[in-house]
């Protein structure tokens, strides 16, 4: 019997009403925490932008370089850079962000492979989670806007995410931009010929993000969006 296998039968052992009020509690104990000191810190961070992507991306990958140069960019125009501060494009926006004199925040998750700190986070902004829901509301609320670049089930998760949040007006519009028209693409045309035509999304819902394929043009999407209403990172 595998681990998995273990794990799957353990989870379906009959527990009492005092075993299962009791786990329940400190669970809710334990997600306040999180959220306490992720309001906290991060309440104090000023203006971000959030960068997405694999953590299995090579440091001497084409993507990991523009994700460096789009965190760096950024930092130039006032902002911070939030990552989920683990390696591959994590790590790359980090770096960027450090090597740019600015806000470089990390939100770890604890996983049982692949998510280490990477160590270009700010010592102060380098935040530890357990629930994937928790992290995901920080990524949100302190982000003024997204860049995708690619990754897997994660970063999609992520993506889809925040466009449905807009998309439903939970939370106010902000700029998401698919970095790589190579590795989004498929997705994109999916949503067009697919997803469009069986009705279960509207046209204009493709304007909710723009897909580029240079990291000047990712800027320019944040900046154009923010100069429509004469904002600046500073605001």
């Amino acid at each position: 019997m595998t681990a998995e296998d273990e794990k799957i039968i353990k989870a379906f052992e009959p527990k009492t009403w005092n075993e299962i009020k009791t786990n329940d509690s400190w669970a809710i104990f334990k997600v306040m925490s999180e959220f306490v000191n992720g309001y906290e810190t991060l309440s104090r961070i000023g203006p971000c932008v959030t960068i997405f992507g694999s953590a299995r991306t090579k440091e001497d990958h084409i993507m990991y370089k523009h994700a460096e140069e789009i965190a760096f960019q950024l930092t130039q125009r006032g902002y911070g850079i939030i990552t989920g501060g683990g390696p591959g494009i994590m790590e790359a926006g980090n770096r960027g962000a450090k090597r740019g004199g600015g806000t470089s925040v990390g939100l770890n998750i604890e996983l049982p492979f692949e998510q280490t700190s990477n160590p270009y986070v700010d010592h102060d902004k380098n935040l530890q989670f357990d629930y994937f829901f928790v992290r995901k509301v920080m990524f949100v609320k302190y982000s003024q806007g997204f860049i995708v670049m690619p990754g897997g089930f994660g970063t999609l998760d992520e993506l889809f995410e925040a466009l449905t949040l807009i998309q439903t007006e939970k939370i106010g519009r902000f700029p998401i931009v698919l970095f790589g028209k190579a590795y989004w693409g498929g997705l994109v045309d999916w949503l067009k010929n697919t997803v469009i035509k069986e009705r279960n999304i509207n046209p204009e819902d493709l304007n909710l993000f723009h897909l580029v394929d240079e990291p000047k043009d990712a800027i320019k999407v944040i900046d154009d969006f923010y100069s429509k209403y004469l904002l600046r990172p500073n605001f």
